[in-house]
């Protein structure tokens, strides 16, 4: 009995330090980003100036060779996938150099330019959004207003959205003296006024907006959430341990994307900002 618990033993001992390895985490820097074509899908849609003169084009490609330093491994993009099996961004094999000079897409403009830059085969398509005929919507902001059109609210949400303007309206006047990479460092600062903390404050003002069983604000607040972290979820299913992974996103993810980042065992936030300082 003692021969065989000191084998026993044995075997353990050898074993713990195998065991007590553990994966090499997964770096992951979120790129926050205004929507450069102008797609108008937002509440606020700040009017952005052409990227594909040469001017913008070359503060392009500053960025992209500042962001390779971080050495990406894999790029991750907000389009839905064509393959929700493997999240491989099913345009990325079309891309050619030749369309940077005439697609206005962030995703093209940063997102393809850095992979084609550094290399990277992996990119991936990790968006959520419903699909046709699925009637589901992951800011229903229109009840929202319904319901305080109907109780004498609609004022609380027109200061709100004004606010929201203000800020977009600001960055639009930005795109006069500043770069793009020095726009791009500005709003991911992690305490920007509209795209850090601030952001998710004012999604949870709507939380006051609802009464008996009609709760607008909350079931606003719980899509956005949803969506957000179906996207983070696709994230989780593309990462291999010690990936660095360059996520360009809507500057309006940023809180939840951070959120998950700072939150979530294995991964590690990396800030982008301090690459693009000077640009």
């Amino acid at each position: 009995m003692i021969r065989a618990l000191l084998a026993a033993l044995a075997v353990l001992v050898t074993a713990t330090p195998a065991l007590a390895q553990t994966p090499e985490p997964v770096r992951v820097m979120v790129l926050g980003a205004w929507h450069f074509d102008n797609p108008g899908q937002d509440l606020q849609n700040m009017q952005a100036e052409p990227v594909t003169t040469p001017g913008r084009q070359a503060e392009l490609a500053a960025v992209a060779a500042a962001l390779a330093r971080f050495e990406p491994t894999a790029i991750a993009l907000e389009r839905m996938a064509a393959d929700q099996a493997t999240l491989l961004d099913h345009r990325w094999p079309e891309f050619t150099p030749e369309m940077l000079s005439s697609r206005a897409d962030e995703r093209v403009q940063l997102g393809y330019r850095l992979a084609a830059l550094t290399g990277v085969t992996r990119v991936y398509a990790i968006d959520e959004q419903p699909l046709e005929g699925e009637g589901y919507d992951y800011f229903p902001y229109g009840p929202l207003m319904e319901w305080a059109a109907a109780h004498g609210r609609t004022g609380e949400l027109d200061a709100a959205q004004a606010e929201i303007g203000a800020a977009v309206a600001q960055m639009e006047v930005m795109q006069q003296t500043h770069t793009i990479g020095a726009m791009l460092a500005e709003i991911n600062r992690s305490d920007h006024p509209l795209f850090g903390p601030a952001n998710q404050q004012f999604q949870y003002g709507f939380l006051r907006m609802g009464s008996g069983r009609a709760w607008p604000g909350a079931e606003l607040n719980s899509h956005w959430y949803e969506r957000n972290a179906k996207i983070f979820s696709k994230l989780l299913q593309v990462a291999e341990p010690g990936d660095r992974i360059v996520v360009v996103i809507g500057a309006g993810h940023l809180f939840w994307m951070r959120h998950f980042l700072e939150t979530m065992p294995g991964f590690e936030l990396v800030e982008p900002s301090p690459y693009l300082a000077g640009l």
